[in-house]
């Protein structure tokens, strides 16, 4: 089920990935939303793959956004937010995602290599879980998708001198 900001804050998580892809990065964005008393979102951070500029493999979109969020909230528990992401997340994120106790993830393009949503349904996987989250897919999939798609195009079209 969408609530009604769903798209508005993807939109944002796509100007992330943008932000990405500007940078060589693979283009995917995450924003984590933390709503206040009235409900009304009271802290937004930001974040977009970032492995090859900072030289590390956990510079996930979704990581970097979770790291700003839990600065900004003073604690690493997050309950209560809501991540969105362009992509699905995959294993590494998902277990910071639970860690920080996300209450919802809102993804646009499932990622059907890499991502653990679906395989964190499955009884083995979600016994490990100590913590419960809703997940809501396909919030703008075809502009996440899109995207993606795009800046894969553009490297196997550009020469192939590559770091």
């Amino acid at each position: 089920m969408t609530m009604p900001d769903d798209e508005r804050f993807m939109r944002m998580a796509l100007a992330e990935a943008r932000r990405a892809g500007r940078l060589g990065e693979v283009p995917v964005g995450a924003i984590v939303v933390a709503r206040g008393a009235e409900g009304a979102a009271a802290r937004i951070s930001r974040g977009h793959n970032l492995m090859r500029t900072r030289h590390d493999p956990t510079a996930h979109a979704e990581v970097v956004a979770l790291r700003r969020a839990g600065r900004s909230a003073r604690n690493y528990r997050l309950t209560g937010s809501t991540l969105y992401v362009t992509l699905e997340p995959c294993l590494l994120c998902l277990g910071a995602i639970v860690h920080a106790r996300v209450s919802r993830i809102v993804y646009g393009a499932t990622d059907p290599k890499r991502g653990a949503l679906e395989a964190a349904r499955s009884r083995p996987v979600a016994g490990l879980l100590h913590h419960r989250y809703r997940v809501t897919e396909g919030v703008l999939e075809r502009e996440c998708s899109e995207v993606l798609k795009s800046f894969f195009k553009a490297r196997r079209l550009a020469p192939a001198i590559r770091p």
